[in-house]
């Protein structure tokens, strides 16, 4: 079951793809865009974690700019996406994705618990996100960006996991580094690293996309929503 649901701030108010699992209830999961949109591979992610019994909202990142921007990987639709990154005010969007959380929290379907789920500047702000409010759990899938607010780590107490392509040419091995180094000296973070394979692995509409690894990362992170989120 899937419905757009809103989410009112100070300044106006945005939507957010919410999918909810057959058994009508569940922990819930802030699923969190690409520069990309809440597109047809979010909702399809979306949909995928609702099937394992997850409550998962997709909000609006860029409705500022452009409500409902949804686009494709590639041509004119990759460089309108990077335009919009470029214009996105990310201490507001880490503001917007709290009042998210907090419409997710109190929604029907949810029972308590969340996670936040996100890729590339999603993989960023879900990291920040459990920084700055109170989650159960966090998941980056290649979270580009993130080596600026490494300080933020050590108000992050949930059980955190990271996903890296060693052939990312936008997260290079002396970012990866630096990220694994800073971070090892926290026993709430673990950090994958996935051979011969590239930025946005996870995304089947994207030349990038590897099965392989994007299975093992999902199986990976699925073993720790299920735990930390009480889904066992």
């Amino acid at each position: 079951m899937s419905e757009m649901i809103t989410t009112h701030v100070s300044d106006g108010y945005f939507d957010g793809y919410l999918a909810i699992p057959k058994s009508g209830e569940g922990p819930s999961i802030l699923l969190i865009q690409e520069i990309f949109g809440v597109n047809s591979h979010i909702k399809k992610f979306a949909d995928k974690l609702a099937d394992e019994g997850f409550v998962v909202l997709a909000p609006d990142l860029f409705w500022r700019l452009q409500p409902q921007a949804n686009f494709g990987y590639e041509g004119a639709d990759k460089e309108k996406a990077f335009a919009l990154m470029q214009k996105f005010d990310e201490q507001q969007g880490l503001q917007d994705l709290k009042a998210a959380s907090g419409v997710l929290r109190y929604h029907p379907a949810c029972t308590g618990r969340m996670a936040s789920f996100g890729f590339c500047l999603g993989g960023k702000l879900a990291f920040r996100l459990a920084a700055h409010t109170n989650l159960n759990c966090a998941i980056s899938y290649y979270p580009g960006g993130i080596d600026a607010h490494l300080d933020e780590a050590n108000s992050i107490k949930c059980k955190t996991l990271l996903h890296f392509g060693k052939e990312d040419q936008l997260i290079p091995e002396s970012v990866r580094e630096k990220v694994k180094d800073e971070l090892q000296k926290y026993k709430n973070f673990t950090i994958y690293e996935y051979e011969n394979v590239g930025h946005g692995f996870n995304c089947d509409e994207r030349e990038s996309y590897n099965q392989e690894a994007a299975e093992l990362a999902y199986k990976r992170s699925l073993e720790v929503l299920k735990s930390e989120l009480g889904l066992l």
